[in-house]
């Protein structure tokens, strides 16, 4: 049986203008705000390589790279 497939999801914070555009996006709820409001991928593993976050963020701020799959 084929596990589920992982990914490694980046917050490139010297871009990123704190919109939060990726954390109401996200369908699996990946993202929370930091203390100061810059988003980080608190659950990676809920991630779906669904790139909505990718291609909804205005300063090209988030890669997800798939990175092979987890038993289960």
């Amino acid at each position: 049986m084929a596990g589920k497939k992982q990914f490694k999801v980046t917050v490139r914070r010297n871009y990123c203008k704190q919109c939060a555009v990726c954390v109401e996006f996200c369908p699996t709820r990946v993202f929370d705000l930091d203390s100061i409001g810059y988003p980080i991928p608190a659950r990676p593993e809920a991630c779906i390589g669904c790139n909505l976050c990718v291609l909804r963020c205005p300063d090209f701020a988030i890669d997800v790279e798939a990175q092979g799959e987890k038993a289960g």
